[in-house]
């Protein structure tokens, strides 16, 4: 048997004729093997990093709807009535009124707790406001005094007046005379008075 050493360190043996052997060479495989895993760890590397950096994702598309679930439409329309003339109503029908206690210049609401209760006020906060029959350039808000919105027109706070059951109804028209509907222009209506009792504040 002949025994060569390599300059890796390892060793062949060799034997000569029908039985020869050969030994595994435990230093080129160790090198093989080392580089084998080596190129195992960059390509799980790469994979590792594609999967879990995510695809772009398109932005989403743009939209007319309110982006706020809390946000409603608020419509303000003029209406015929038989005897106070032209007067503004809310997007239901409802009449809507305005205080005289209240100041339009500055705006200022001064119906608040019992009294926004029987005149509750319409909110103008997270609203969209559309009009008709009405110069949009008198509507605006004013801020009460518990921090929320009521909308104004030119200038004067607007109320509902809750004993108003139906849509069409005036029931608050000249309540203790500082009551009165509203008309497109924020002023009183004045032709009759629909309802001259109940609690005016």
């Amino acid at each position: 048997m002949r025994t060569t050493r390599r300059t890796d360190g390892s060793t062949d043996d060799h034997t000569s004729g029908p039985g020869r052997r050969t030994s595994r060479r435990p230093g080129r495989l160790a090198v093989l093997a080392a580089s084998g895993l080596a190129a195992a760890a960059l390509v799980a590397g790469c994979g590792s990093s594609g999967s879990s950096s995510s695809a772009p994702t398109k932005p989403p598309a743009a939209s007319s709807a309110p982006a706020s679930p809390g946000m409603t439409a608020t419509t303000l329309r003029t209406t015929t009535d038989a005897h106070l003339g032209t007067i503004v109503t809310d997007s239901a029908g409802f009449t809507l009124y305005r205080f005289d206690h209240d100041s339009a210049t500055p705006p200022t609401a001064t119906c608040d707790g019992s009294c926004a209760t029987l005149w509750p006020p319409v909110p103008a906060t997270g609203t969209t406001v559309s009009v008709s029959g009405i110069d949009a350039k008198l509507v605006g808000t004013v801020t009460r005094a518990d921090g929320s919105k009521q909308l104004t027109l030119a200038g004067w706070p607007l109320y509902r007046y809750a004993p108003d059951q139906k849509p069409g109804d005036t029931m608050g028209q000249g309540v203790q005379g500082i009551w009165f509907a509203a008309t497109p222009t924020g002023d009183r209506a004045t032709a009759g008075s629909g309802g001259s009792g109940g609690s005016g504040y």
